[in-house]
């Protein structure tokens, strides 16, 4: 069974505790609902898995979507942790960014972009080790749209849930700015280097 893991986040520029409160609570349920569909599945699969395959599949099917909200939001509220820091450009994040985009600015411009792009999401920012480069990506669902296997650099909630408080329902673009003035790229800069 998986523990919901506490983050310790400071108060933050344009996103209220009260939204954070909120979106740490469905965090929690995601973890929830992923313990309680393996444990389902399981005592169905006991009971008498061909009588009850159906229902199997679709606990089995479903709990990647509970999964995938898990572990992105483990990626999502450590960025704010420590509070804002700037992309240190001697980082090796730094330098990789400004390898491939010329400007690391460039890298967070495409980022705001795809996250900007219409509908609920991610925007996520991979590493492809094989290839050596980043990748910029929009999955819609947590569990559909990824890279797969790729590991997750930056991880950028664009569902309602994580604005809405704030912003209303037409606040995505400004939820995006409070969300990148708040960002710890420090962060991000130790997933990267854990990856060299």
């Amino acid at each position: 069974m998986y523990e919901a893991k506490t983050f310790s986040i400071p108060e933050l520029e344009g996103l209220s505790k009260e939204s954070i409160d909120q979106h740490l609570g469905l965090y929690q349920g995601y973890v929830k609902n992923f313990n309680g569909m393996t444990e389902l599945a399981g005592e169905l699969m006991k009971a008498d898995a061909q009588k009850h395959a159906l229902a199997i599949g679709e606990l089995m099917r479903r709990r990647s979507f509970e999964f995938g909200g898990m572990r992105l939001h483990e990626h999502y509220f450590p960025q704010f942790e420590g509070g804002k820091k700037a992309l240190d450009g001697g980082s090796a994040l730094g330098k990789a960014l400004a390898a491939q985009y010329g400007d690391p600015a460039r890298a967070e411009k495409e980022m705001r972009m795809v996250a900007n792009l219409r509908g609920p999401g991610w925007g996520i920012l991979y590493w492809d080790p094989a290839a050596k480069q980043f990748l910029v990506g929009f999955t819609e669902e947590q569990h559909q749209g990824h890279f797969a296997t790729l590991p997750i650099i930056v991880a950028l909630d664009v569902w309602e849930h994580a604005y809405v408080l704030d912003y209303g329902a037409l606040g995505k673009g400004s939820y995006v700015d409070a969300f990148f003035a708040n960002l710890n790229w420090g962060v991000a800069e130790e997933r990267f280097a854990a990856l060299m």
